[in-house]
This record gives C-alpha cells, structure tokens and sequence, in this order.
C-alpha cells in the first residue's frame, strides 16, 4: 500500500503492521513496526498508550483466547495483504501478567492431554493385543495345522493398527473367514515361496502370483487338514493297513 491505509472499522482496538517504513506522527520516531491510526496519522504503541502490551504472534488458538481473557487491556493487530486485498489478522497485543497466567493455564491442559494420550495408549493397546488374540484363535480354526507361533505372528502383523491390512478391514475387525485366509496367504506367500525373490529380480506382480500359486495352496491345503495330528493321521494309516491284512488274510483263508 502507498499509504497506511485505514483497516475495515471492527470493534475494541486495532493496531497496524505497516508494509513500508513509518514513523510516528507524535514523537517522529521510526520505523515503527506497529502503528495505531488515531485522528488519520499513525501512532506508535508508546504515543497511544499501549507500550506496555506485549505481542502474541497467531496460531494457537486456546493460548490467544485465555490471553484475553486473562488481559484487561488486548488489541488486535492486522497487516494488509495486498495480493488479496484486504488486511490480514497477525496476532494480539496482550498484558504480559495476563499471557503468563494463560501460559499456566494451557501448560495445565498440555498435562492433562498428557495424561489422556497416555491412557487412550494403553487402551488401544490392550484392545490390539486382545484383537490379536483372537484373529490368531481364528487363524487355528480354520487352519488346525499352523504353528501357533506361527499364527501369532501372522495375527499380529495383520492386526497392526493404521496399516491398513487385512486384519485392519471391517471384514478382519469381524473375523471373517475371508479375510482371515486372506492373512495367512499372504504370510506364507512371503515367507514359504520365492515370490519376493521374484519380485526383486522384475518379475511382475502377477506373474510372480501365478508362478508361486500352487505352493500357497498346498501349504494352505497342509494346515486345514493338520486338525487330526500326527497320531491321528497314523492312526488311520494305520488302520488302512490292518484292513488291507485282514482282507488278505481273509482271502487266504478262502
């Protein structure tokens, strides 16, 4: 602006920041970095009786709000902005008794979020730790023959929060059947297979898919049906055999 212009009339006090070089119309002191416009000259904070405030940059709101609360006296200051045409708020002038006592009051708040952040920490990880209990319950039930270990681990990376995986789905917050396999393939799919191999030496993604598909399955195939155990399996290996004796035996016999 060529000249202090005068801001938009609002209600309480108004001080200016120039954009050029002013002095005051009262003591010829300057430049002023603050001038307030009384009777169209500009006045430096001294000369309008406002020496005594200090200045409180924007940005923090809560701290800007209890300042005046806490101030006989705050004034707000503006600057004008010329790309958009019309002045700007920059911050207040406050009492620095009354910026002190605010300053007590948010440190007192910052305590308080402290603390809160602090117990919302541990809930949310005592949730995940539970979530993750029981998406590696799921995991077992739908594959008896994984590893537990194995089923924590793959629970748990699923499971993390803010990942965005599976287990983080609203399908994997229910535990579904889908979204559970979905986890356990993808673990086995990095862990069981070359497919990261693959991967790293240019392999596209879905052709390194296919190439690495049939050991999922089988791997996937090997869990659901480890339900019965090893003693279960020979036990009915077992008795596969003693039929098979037992017919031939009885077809001697004839």
């Amino acid at each position: 602006m060529t000249a202090l212009a005068t801001p938009p009339s609002r209600t309480g006090l108004l001080v200016v920041q120039p954009l050029r070089r002013k002095h005051c119309a009262g003591c010829r002191r300057g430049p002023q970095p603050m001038l307030v416009l009384e009777e169209g000259g500009p006045r430096c904070l001294g000369c309008a009786d406002l020496g005594h405030l200090v200045f409180l940059p924007r940005g923090d709101t809560a701290l800007t709000r209890r300042s005046r609360e806490e101030s006989t006296l705050s004034v707000v200051v503006v600057r004008f902005n010329r790309r958009k045409g019309r002045y700007e708020r920059q911050g207040v002038l406050v009492e620095e008794a009354g910026l002190a006592r605010a300053e007590e009051r948010c440190l007192a708040d910052a305590e308080a979020r402290r603390r809160r952040r602090l117990r919302d920490a541990r809930r949310r990880a005592a949730e995940d730790a539970r979530f993750a209990e029981a998406f590696a319950a799921a995991i077992l039930r739908l594959f008896p023959g994984c590893p537990a270990d194995r089923a924590r681990a793959v629970a748990a990376h699923a499971s993390v929060r803010g990942s965005g995986r599976v287990g983080r789905s609203a399908a994997g917050r229910a535990l579904s059947e889908g979204a559970v396999v979905s986890a356990v393939a993808a673990s086995v799919r990095h862990l069981d297979t070359p497919y990261d191999d693959l991967l790293m030496s240019g392999v596209p993604r879905n052709e390194a898919r296919r190439r690495i598909a049939a050991r999922v399955e089988g791997r996937l195939r090997e869990w659901r049906e480890g339900g019965e155990g090893r003693e279960g399996r020979e036990g009915r290996e077992g008795r596969g055999s003693l039929r098979g004796d037992t017919r031939g035996e009885t077809g001697s016999a004839a």
